[in-house]
């Protein structure tokens, strides 16, 4: 399997330094970052390493729950997959720590049932590598078929 890329440049201190995060291996974009920026509640423009993550995620997930519901004799039609990741004080290390991930996920599925497709959802969710990697933090799921 192939290895993927990317770089950051930072200038500056945390508080008042700025950075560029490019996609190396995708070549398709180079992002700001800056930490007032990743702490605020708007974006402004900017992104986070928690966008990051949330975008991996949901790309992971979205494969992985195609995989898992073919898996179970169903056909996935479509599937959309948003994440929310929180980032929070550190209370026993300090600093800040990822505090939680929720995964929402709305798919159209032929030939799986409500508890199919809910198995497969928590399936998927245990088995996306990106949930692996992110094991330390609590990842909830709310998985709903659409008709």
């Amino acid at each position: 399997m192939p290895t993927r890329t990317a770089r950051t440049a930072w200038n500056g201190t945390l508080e008042q330094g700025s950075g560029q995060v490019e996609l190396t291996s995708s070549k398709v974009g180079t992002y700001d970052v800056s930490f007032p920026k990743r702490a605020a509640e708007d974006a402004g423009g900017a992104t986070s390493p928690e966008e990051l993550i949330a975008a991996a995620h949901t790309a992971c997930y979205a494969m992985a729950l195609s995989a898992e519901i073919a898996g179970r004799g169903g056909v996935p039609q479509s599937h959309e997959v948003s994440a929310e990741v929180s980032l929070g004080p550190d209370q026993a290390a300090g600093g800040f720590k990822l505090t939680g991930i929720k995964l929402t996920v709305r798919a159209e599925v032929d030939g799986l049932d409500a508890a199919g497709f809910e198995e497969a959802a928590q399936a998927a969710k245990a088995n996306c590598p990106i949930s692996k990697a992110l094991a330390g933090v609590e990842i909830t799921l709310d998985a709903a078929l659409e008709s």
